[in-house]
């Protein structure tokens, strides 16, 4: 999930950092609230660092943190104590800064006097900026502080970088003593009282100034941000468990999830997409936002429609070598901020992802298969059209990647650091190369458009779509194949030779259904091998393989949204009790990690260590990961909804003393209620048929039929 202008991994915040995401918006500060100046820390918006420096002191000494009382994915409470006063062991002047993110910033900051003598203090806020870009101080590479001038006003501070039309004001009521860089309040608090002031950061984008959501002009309660979660909590289903650590892995799937929510102000009642993940990449993917999207499904399916409705917005309509756009090909991510500059989508799109244009068709078909949106998912279908148009102009019969410059990304599929591709014995292949897993992608693509051909009466474009999902089918099973080895290459390069490492890739062929049936026992036993499975999850790469290392971004790590998929591939083809070892395996890693999945974490064997050591750099919330619960539950349900056939599938497997309430489902909600091996469902709508059973495993035949029950 590398972004486009800066190839490799983020810089490191340090792991007593504290994020706080809102729709686009992020903090990064230390535990103490404070924004230290030098590094990756800041205040940011619409892809700009509004603040490099946010430091409080108090008589010219720091606060020392106390606790970070964590509340919504946009608030903590920062509770610490000034320096002990003079002639006093310990302090007696408490520090609380509440802190809330949205459109720039809001803190409500208060001294506490614990004493019975009233305390004078002088309280200086340190404040710069430097107004960079997301990729300069994700690159290490800010270069222009010179750039920005600081003006004190009545209210506080002006920061504005004239060269880049961006700026930020700092407001605070009651007003400071203001000079360039510094905010200072002369106080005196009362003995066992209270003094605060309220301070407002801005953003400034283009000359105009927005105020922040937290604006001190109506009660916090009113504010967006909280009425969007409290809609999001009341439209959520409810899911009870006698599994506690499965319940609160499933709440805080629930919070990340919504606090990566995007919301389009020039489009209010537009359902929201869904961000990659915080703090590098607040910001519409293409296959990140596609697979999280679907993943979620069981929890809010807006966010499949959002994700879709704007990605449709964005599809590529001509073709642009630098941003690698074509048309009808889907983006890979959208930018903001300075260095996007100015383009007809009011950010840069950039399109160099190979797997975003089927995601975005398959996504599109489990909408139908879920009876979810028909209007609107009928509305979207030219656009599906117009994706598969790039795919088979591309494809022959395999879709191949290869940048268009050297600005982009070499590898173009969910491992697209530069070397998270290459052959068993180390080697690093080289573009164009064909991925395993796209394949898979395409084929499920064609299917499902064969199924909305199907369901309009088209005979002849329903035979045209199965015809090319039957070729690529064979194909890719005679080419990707290695008999010798019993599982899947990764890849083909560009001479047609098969990339032979052994991968989590092929776990993705598996739950597009492209793998042949008698070849799956093989996958499945590979997958779960000594040296895939590290009791946690599978690992990226097989620690046979040249390029192996547990502590690499793709070549060893364990990804939980990977491992996601593998389980819904092993279902799909009717490997139970594999499934649910890798399921479980992910949700201890996720107890371990205090209920959050990372977006990865280190591939060391369970034996080597009695918790999973986390990636330095890994991105917490990310969309993806925080997905991954949700998605194991449906795959560990087997539920498998075809509303446009009247039928769905629940067979629960590892589950037991499981109630989910008001899921979204055709035009009903349902309740799913597992209890001592008996499953019962009810609300379904009239006409669904539920079958209490798994839904038979995958042949060539029903995957080239767009009824799966014709037999």
């Amino acid at each position: 999930m590398n972004g486009w202008t800066f190839e490799g991994q983020p810089g490191t915040l340090g792991d007593t950092t504290v994020t706080l995401v809102e729709d686009g918006s992020f903090c990064v500060c230390a535990s103490n609230g404070d924004i230290v100046q030098g590094g990756a820390q800041g205040i940011f918006h619409a892809d700009t660092r509004l603040l490099s420096r946010w430091e409080l002191r108090v008589d010219e000494a720091p606060v020392e943190s106390l606790a970070v009382l964590a509340g919504e994915p946009y608030h903590a409470t920062f509770v610490g104590r000034a320096a002990p006063r003079p002639g006093r062991a310990e302090s007696t002047l408490l520090v609380i800064r509440d802190r809330y993110v949205g459109a720039g910033l809001r803190e409500d900051l208060t001294l506490r006097n614990l004493s019975d003598e009233p305390a004078g203090c002088v309280l200086d806020i340190h404040v710069g900026s430097d107004m960079a870009d997301l990729f300069e101080v994700k690159g290490g590479r800010v270069h222009h502080v010179t750039d920005v001038e600081v003006t004190p006003d009545r209210s506080g501070l002006m920061i504005f970088s004239v060269t880049r039309s961006r700026g930020t004001r700092v407001l605070a009521d009651p007003a400071p003593f203001a000079v360039p860089g510094m905010l200072v309040f002369r106080i005196v608090v009362p003995a066992r009282a209270d003094w605060t002031v309220t301070l407002q950061v801005n953003p400034v984008l283009e000359g105009e100034e927005t105020p922040t959501w937290f604006s001190t002009h109506h009660p916090l309660e009113h504010a967006e941000p909280v009425r969007r979660r409290a809609d999001w909590r009341r439209h959520s289903p409810t899911v009870s468990t006698s599994n506690r650590a499965l319940a609160q892995i499933l709440r805080r799937s629930r919070e990340d999830l919504g606090a990566l929510r995007l919301f389009e102000p020039d489009r209010p009642d537009e359902p929201p997409s869904i961000a990659a993940g915080a703090p590098w990449f607040m910001t519409l993917f293409g296959r990140d936002s596609l697979l999280a999207s679907w993943m979620a499904l069981p929890l809010d399916q807006s966010l499949a429609l959002g994700t879709l409705r704007r990605l449709a917005r964005l599809q590529g309509r001509t073709d642009d070598p630098l941003t690698e756009e074509e048309p009808g090909k889907i983006l890979h991510e959208l930018r903001f901020g300075v260095q996007a500059g100015t383009s007809p989508h009011g950010g840069l799109a950039y399109y160099g992802s190979v797997d975003s244009t089927p995601l975005f068709v398959m996504l599109l078909g489990e909408l139908r298969r879920w009876g979810l949106h028909p209007k609107e998912v009928e509305e979207i279908l030219p656009h599906a059209d117009d994706a598969l148009d790039w795919i088979t102009r591309s494809a022959d019969p395999f879709l191949f990647y290869r940048r268009k410059t050297d600005h982009g990304l070499v590898n173009q599929g969910w491992k697209d650091s530069f070397d998270g591709i290459n052959f068993a014995d180390g080697t690093l292949a080289r573009p164009p190369i064909a991925l395993a897993e796209v394949q898979g992608y395409v084929y499920a693509a064609y299917n499902a458009r064969a199924h909305f051909a199907h369901e309009a009466g088209d005979q002849g474009l329903e035979n045209h779509w199965i015809g090319r999902a039957t070729r690529i089918r064979e194909a890719f099973n005679e080419r990707f194949w290695l008999p010798d080895r019993g599982y899947y290459a990764i890849g083909l390069d560009g001479r047609g030779r098969p990339i032979d490492s052994l991968a989590s890739n092929m776990g993705h062929c598996l739950w597009t259904g492209i793998v042949e049936k008698d070849r799956a026992a093989s996958v499945a036993e590979h997958l779960l091998s000594p040296e895939m499975f590290t009791g946690y999850g599978v690992r990226t790469l097989s620690a046979g393989m040249g390029a192996y290392n547990p502590m690499s971004y793709h070549n060893g790590s364990v990804w939980p949204h990977d491992n996601s998929i593998v389980v819904a591939g092993l279902i799909r083809y009717g490997f139970a009790e594999e499934a649910q070892r890798i399921a479980y395996g992910l949700l201890d890693a996720a107890e371990a990690f205090g209920t959050r999945l990372p977006e990865l974490f280190c591939g060391f064997d369970r034996a080597q260590f009695p918790m999973p050591v986390p990636y330095p750099t890994s991105c917490s919330p990310q969309a993806w990961a925080a997905a991954t619960p949700i998605h194991l539950v449906r795959n560990l349900l087997r539920f498998d909804p075809w509303v446009p056939y009247g039928q769905v599938w629940l067979a629960p497997v590892g589950l037991d003393d499981i109630r989910i309430t008001a899921l979204s489902f055709a035009d009903s909600r349902i309740t799913i209620d597992v209890k001592d091996g008996k499953v019962s469902v009810t609300g379904l709508p009239e006409g669904i048929t539920l079958r209490n059973e798994p839904r038979p495993p995958m042949s060539a035949h029903c995957e080239t039929s767009p009824d799966p029950l014709i037999d």
